[in-house]
């Protein structure tokens, strides 16, 4: 029997399969149940009392080996196949293209990670809002001539509930639920009933930011702000800050950036002053500090707010603002490698 065990451990160490039919033959060959090893099992009840003892080791080798080698040319099978679930059946014929962020969605993300570095984190808001958090916390009074500033669109048959003008009601919600310190960056879109054409629509999208702690100054502001362009447009981006009026701040301002596409020389892009307003900003007024319950004497804080659809046409010279919202894939394609 020793002979027979040595013959059939050569050839099943010897044996190669090349097709899984071939596999399945030297399975039934060797480890069937009336297999070439079972048989030698049987066989065993007629060994010798002396030998039964070294037989039994090497039958019991025999068959680790033949389960093994078994293993072993099954897996390889199963590596090499090709899984059907690899083949897409729904999949074109045509060669699929790699598709591109929205140039404003490109634009919105470079704002968040530049304002993220100094510690802004995003804060979200509805796009229904009430008018309270739009106008009133904000410190518009009703019948006031500043609500005329933003032309509003209202929910039909509820005059207090409105599609928001600006993302100035996340921060009166984050002022209202927060304690100072508070630093928020503000993206979304807002609605104001205008006309559509090239350079206005009905919807577009703003950043607004807000920092709230104590002794925070205007010179705090402008260093800010004067790091967000040079961080968006370069390092030889110049500001200048012209006084305005929000009804949300005092003192109030428009900063205007140098003109990236002429240095500031003048262009007629930028109208030949060499200047480009890009947002407005100013101290928080106290009145809307009061409004939140945030107490003046202790805390003073800044904002700003910006058009995503501005910084976006200053750096991809978009002409037409409705292109934004056409969905012209042709269009799309040209910020693949903005992405």
């Amino acid at each position: 029997m020793k002979e027979k065990i040595e013959v059939i451990k050569k050839e099943i160490e010897s044996f190669v399969a090349s097709t899984v039919d071939e596999l399945e033959v030297m399975r039934i060959k060797y480890l069937s149940k009336k297999g070439e090893i079972a048989a030698l099992f049987t066989d065993f009840k007629n060994v010798s009392d002396n030998d039964k003892r070294s037989v039994g080791q090497l039958l019991n080798e025999l068959k680790d080996i033949a389960q093994q080698r078994y293993n072993i040319l099954k897996s390889s099978f199963l590596t090499n196949k090709k899984s059907d679930t690899d083949l897409d059946l729904t999949r074109t014929a045509e060669p699929i293209t790699v598709g591109a962020r929205h140039p404003l969605s490109i634009v919105q993300n470079e704002i968040i990670q530049i304002f993220s570095r100094i510690g802004f984190v995003v804060a979200q808001g509805p796009e229904i809002e009430d008018d309270w958090n739009v106008f009133g916390a904000l410190n518009f009074p009703e019948e006031h001539p500043a609500r005329d500033m933003q032309d509003t669109f209202f929910i039909e048959k509820s005059p207090d509930v409105l599609l928001r003008t600006h993302t100035s009601s996340v921060q009166t919600r984050t002022m209202t639920s927060q304690k100072p310190p508070i630093r928020v960056l503000c993206p979304g879109r807002v609605y104001r009933n205008e006309a559509i054409s090239y350079r206005a629509h009905c919807f577009f999208h703003q950043v607004e930011g807000l920092y709230i702690d104590r002794n925070v100054s205007f010179a705090d502001l402008k260093q800010v702000l004067l790091y967000f362009a040079k961080e968006m447009f370069g390092e030889k981006t110049q500001i200048r800050l012209r006084p305005s009026y929000f009804p949300f701040t005092e003192p109030s301002a428009e900063m205007d950036i140098s003109c990236n596409l002429c240095g500031g020389k003048g262009c007629p892009f930028c109208k030949y002053t060499g200047w480009v307003e890009i947002l407005g900003c100013g101290m928080v007024d106290v009145n809307v500090l009061k409004n939140c319950e945030i107490d003046p004497e202790i805390y003073s804080g800044f904002a700003f707010g910006l058009g995503i659809e501005r910084i976006t046409n200053l750096k991809f010279q978009v002409k037409d603002l409705r292109l934004f919202s056409e969905n012209d894939i042709r269009f799309l394609e040209q910020f693949r490698a903005a992405v």
